[in-house]
């Protein structure tokens, strides 16, 4: 499977997973976003829906480890830092949230600067 195909692949078990999730349909659409994330690993929309989903249903280490990859594979995603502050808050591991939390505003604030400064 060429690069763009496994990349069609991915972006069609997403779009699979969205139309699920927004039925109501967590479970299925936690099957098409692993599937999506098999396809391209390096797919971080679908991790950030695979991690929403499993929040949903209070999965929330698998979660914690999903947001974590996203932070691994793309540091500048303010929106990985956040899902990780509100995750560990769910699970009454506040420092951790408030750390979490503080990288997602730094982040926020540098690419701001980056936006103004152009």
């Amino acid at each position: 499977m060429t690069q763009s195909d496994a990349r069609q692949a991915a972006e069609d078990h997403y779009y699979a997973a969205l139309d699920l999730y927004s039925d109501g349909e967590k479970e299925r659409a936690v099957e098409e976003y692993r599937l999506s994330i098999a396809a391209d690993p390096s797919f971080t929309e679908a991790m950030h829906g695979l991690a929403r989903a499993l929040q949903d249903l209070e999965r929330l280490d698998e979660a914690i480890t999903v947001a974590k990859r996203i932070s691994e594979i793309d540091p500048d995603d303010v929106l990985a830092y956040t899902s990780l502050s509100v995750l560990y808050q769910k699970k009454g591991m506040i420092p951790e949230a408030e750390a979490e939390g503080n990288k997602a505003r730094v982040l926020g604030w540098k690419q701001q600067l980056k936006k103004g400064g152009r």
